[in-house]
C-alpha cells in the first residue's frame, strides 16, 4: 500500500511509521510495541549516562528482534555567561519567591552532554539499527565510525539549507521537521524562538532537494497526514505526540491530564525551559519569559534555572510552570496502546491512500 518502500527497504521495516525517540517520554517498552508492530520505535539517550543507555538496550532486545533508534542532542557545549545567569536570576526571582525558593543553584549543572567519543564507543558496542541526531550532526569521522559499523545514521532538518547540510554529509536519511512538531526545534543554529518552517512547505522543497529517503514529521496526529505527507513526496513519517497519549509513554498524571485537553492553539515555542526553542504548551511562566528579549543560557544549562521552578510548581500542585511538550496536532491523539495505535495508523493511511469518498474515515 505504501506509495514508496525506499525507507522500508533501509530501515528493513514493516511501516514506514517512526515513533519519535522523544527524550524523557519515551519508553523502552515503547520502542518495543511500535517495533513488534512494523514500525520503528525510538529512544531519546541524551539524558542517559552509557550504563543507563546500555541497561536499555537491553530491555528493547529483550522484548523485540526488530529493529531501532537511538537519538542524541548534538549542541555546542555551553559557555558560561556571569552575565547573562545574573540577568535570568533578576527574571526570575518573582517565580522562586512565589514558590518558596530562596536559593539558585551553585554551581550551575547541565543535565546532558552533546556527543561524545565515550558516545561513539558506547554505540560501536551497542549495534543499533538506526542512530539519529538532533541539532546538526557530530564530527564527520564520528558518523563515518557508525556507517562503517553497519549502523545507519539519520538527523532532522528544519529548514531546505539544513537539509541539503546533512545529504551532503552522506548520512541515510533526513527527517523534515515541521515548524508545528512538538519539542525540541532540530534547528542547528538559532537566530530566534520563532524560526521556522510549516511541514506542507518545507516536506516537498526537501524532497526535491537531497537525494535520500525524507521522513516527514510535525503536526502529524492520523492517517490522513500521512497519507498527505507521502503526496508530498515523503518516504515514511515520524510521530511523537501522538505516542504521548499511550500508556507506554513516561508522562506523569497530571501531563496526562493536560493533553487529554489539548487544542490546536495551545503550545508556544519557549526557550525559556531549556535554552533552546520548544514547542510546549503555553502557561504564565512562559509568557511572562517572552516578555524579555534578554538572552537565556545555552542550552541545557538553562535547565538549571528552570527545573528547581517546575519541581517547586509541581510538588505544591502550582500550576504555571509545567514543562509539557507536544505539537499542533495534538488533539487528535488517542488512548490506546503503542501498537494499536500503529494499527489504527497503517488502516487510516490505506484508506486514505486509496481515496475513499468524502472524508476518510478515522479509527478510534
Amino acid at each position: 500500500m505504501w506509495p514508496r518502500t525506499d525507507l522500508i527497504d533501509l530501515l528493513q521495516i514493516e511501516h514506514p511509521l517512526l515513533q519519535a525517540p522523544m527524550g524523557g517520554e519515551s519508553t523502552p517498552a515503547m520502542a518495543v510495541a511500535v517495533g513488534n508492530a512494523g514500525g520503528l520505535g525510538g529512544l531519546g539517550c541524551s539524558y542517559m549516562s552509557n550504563d543507563e543507555l546500555s541497561d536499555n538496550v537491553a530491555l528493547i532486545r529483550r522484548g523485540t528482534n526488530a529493529p531501532f533508534n537511538l537519538n542524541f542532542f548534538v549542541h555546542e557545549p555551553p559557555v558560561e555567561k556571569p552575565e547573562v545567569y545574573a540577568r535570568t536570576r533578576e527574571r526570575i526571582a518573582t517565580f522562586y519567591a512565589e514558590l518558596g525558593l530562596n536559593d539558585f543553584p551553585q554551581p550551575l549543572q547541565a543535565p546532558c552532554d552533546t556527543f561524545t567519543q565515550s558516545r561513539l564507543e558506547c554505540l560501536l558496542d551497542l549495534r543499533p539499527r538506526v542512530v539519529s541526531f538532533h541539532f546538526g550532526l557530530p564530527e564527520a569521522d564520528m558518523v563515518q565510525a557508525l556507517q562503517t559499523a553497519g549502523i545507519l545514521v539519520i538527523s532532522s532538518a528544519t529548514t531546505v539549507a539544513e537539509a541539503r547540510q546533512l545529504d551532503a554529509a552522506g548520512i541515510d536519511a533526513i527527517i523534515a521537521q515541521g515548524w508545528e512538531a512538538g519539542g525540541h526545534r532540530g534547528t542547528f543554529h538559532v537566530s530566534n524562538d520563532d524560526y521556522g518552517v510549516g511541514g506542507l512547505a518545507l516536506i516537498p522543497q526537501v524532497v526535491d532537494a537531497v537525494e535520500v529517503p525524507v521522513i516527514a514529521a510535525g503536526g502529524i496526529g492520523d492517517g490522513r497526514g500521512i497519507a498527505a505527507a507521502m503526496v508530498l513526496g515523503a518516504s515514511g513519517v515520524q510521530l511523537g505526540s501522538a505516542f504521548l497519549s499511550c500508556p507506554e509513554a513516561n508522562i506523569s498524571d497530571a501531563y496526562r491530564a493536560a493533553l487529554q485537553s489539548s487544542s490546536d492553539d495551545d503550545t508556544r515555542l519557549t526557550a525559556a525551559f531549556s535554552g533552546r526553542p520548544a514547542r510546549a504548551m503555553n502557561n504564565r511562566y512562559i509568557e511572562a519569559m517572552a516578555q524579555s528579549q534578554h538572552p537565556f543560557p545555552d542550552y541545557p544549562t538553562m535547565y538549571s534555572f528552570s527545573d528547581p521552578l517546575s519541581q517547586a510548581a509541581e510538588q505544591s500542585a502550582t500550576a504555571g510552570f509545567e514543562f509539557y511538550l507536544w505539537g499542533q496536532s495534538a488533539a487528535l491523539n488517542r488512548e490506546c496502546s503503542s501498537a494499536r495505535l500503529v494499527a489504527l495508523l497503517v488502516e487510516e493511511t490505506r484508506q486514505a491512500l486509496n481515496g475513499c469518498a468524502g472524508t476518510p474515515q478515522r479509527s478510534t
